[in-house]
């Protein structure tokens, strides 16, 4: 009996290959962590058949996914899941359809993060699949295992699906699927929401930070706060005096030179 017939209609094809199978891994906050600070807050594992597999990690995951409901333009609520659900699934499948089944060591991981989905594949991209050219090359390492999923309309031809993956996400305002490649394995990641604004904080607390760089630097000398404010290419003292030179003075890093008079016409400051 052949590989592809067993995993398609044996018993239990986990007897024979043992690692063929889907983990689910989920974990609190934005990165793996081990040892005492470990983050896993459920882990789970599928076996079976390919369509058990599929079917049941489709299930499960469905089940993981958050949605965000809110009141639309035309004054009704509208409800959104935090990725398409076409394009995770797609991940779930290709990563079945497709996997490298002779790699025995490792199975198929789903790792869910609060702003992101990894799905890790065995085995690398297959054919002539580049990660260049795979929304335009079709290829099936499993060429068996794939046309019985698409009997199920649950898989396309390697590569037919991603350019619609990419559509779907800019569709709904996330970022661009990530693929990449390393050793044996294939990464494909998809990114919600959360990551977009947790970027959007970095963005701004590097700015504030970039700022007050400048202010330090242009200090070393006593300036004024309307020099100050003149020196960075603003109008509005008051929003520098708030945002930046108070901050910096509770930190300790620029000082008055009169400190008893905080509001004197001849206040200066100068880092300390």
């Amino acid at each position: 009996m052949s590989g592809a017939a067993i995993l398609l209609f044996g018993k239990n094809p986990q007897l024979f290959f043992e690692r063929a199978r889907v983990r689910f891994i989920r974990y609190e906050g934005t990165e793996a962590k081990v040892g005492a600070a470990m983050n896993v807050i459920k882990d789970k594992i599928f076996e079976g058949r390919i369509l058990d597999l599929v079917e049941k990690t489709i299930e499960f995951v469905r089940d993981q996914i958050k949605e965000h409901t809110y009141l639309g333009p035309d004054a009704r609520f509208v409800t959104e899941p935090e990725y398409p659900e076409f394009v995770w699934k797609e991940l779930i499948v290709n990563a079945i359809a497709h996997r490298d089944y002779s790699i025995k060591g490792t199975d198929i991981q789903i790792k869910m993060f609060d702003d992101h989905i990894t799905v890790e594949s065995p085995g690398t991209l297959p054919g002539i699949v580049r990660l260049n050219n795979m929304r335009e090359i079709h290829f099936s390492r499993n060429p068996k295992i794939a046309a019985l999923l698409h009997e199920y309309e649950y898989v396309r031809e390697f590569g037919e699906g991603i350019d619609r993956m990419f559509f779907e996400m800019k569709q709904a305002g996330l970022p661009e699927p990530e693929y990449r490649t390393e050793a044996f394995m294939v990464y494909a990641t998809i990114k919600n929401k959360k990551f977009l604004e947790r970027k959007l904080d970095n963005t701004q607390d590097n700015t504030q930070d970039n700022t007050q760089d400048k202010i330090l630097e242009f200090c070393k000398i006593p300036r004024s706060k309307n020099e100050i404010t003149a020196f960075l290419g603003y109008k509005d003292a008051k929003n520098i005096a708030k945002n930046h030179l108070k901050p910096l003075i509770q930190a300790g890093k620029l000082v008055m030179t009169v400190p008893d008079k905080p509001n004197s016409k001849n206040q200066k400051y100068i880092t300390k």
